[in-house]
């Protein structure tokens, strides 16, 4: 079991070094393929320290502070949504569970 626990975890952290070594590889491929330094050429992820010490951050070039995330989670507190999937496994397993309890009170004699 040891091995094989052993076997798995190389084989993982194998696959994972291969991602990271191809995401690093096509980044240089297109910077082959541009041909050029491109000052415009952003990450897809960049976070910047300002003067008055606070950071800047950027997903895929839109700038993003905690005041808009503050503003997204009350404006969805606000509308209350409502999700169904998120309803019927709460259900399910409130059914399940139920389900279980009896079976265990009836095979325990209670």
């Amino acid at each position: 079991m040891k091995m094989f626990m052993l076997k798995s975890f190389m084989l993982a952290s194998l696959m994972f070094i291969s991602v990271l070594f191809g995401m690093q590889q096509a980044n240089e491929g297109i910077h082959k393929m541009k041909g050029y330094e491109d000052p415009e050429f952003k990450g897809a992820f960049s976070i910047n320290e300002s003067e008055n010490g606070s950071f800047e951050t950027a997903i895929l070039g839109n700038d993003i502070s905690s005041h808009d995330l503050e503003q997204k989670r009350k404006k969805l507190e606000e509308m209350k949504a409502f999700n169904l999937f998120s309803s019927l496994g709460k259900q399910l397993a409130d059914g399940v569970s139920t389900i279980v309890e009896k079976t265990v009170e009836l095979i325990a004699g209670k």
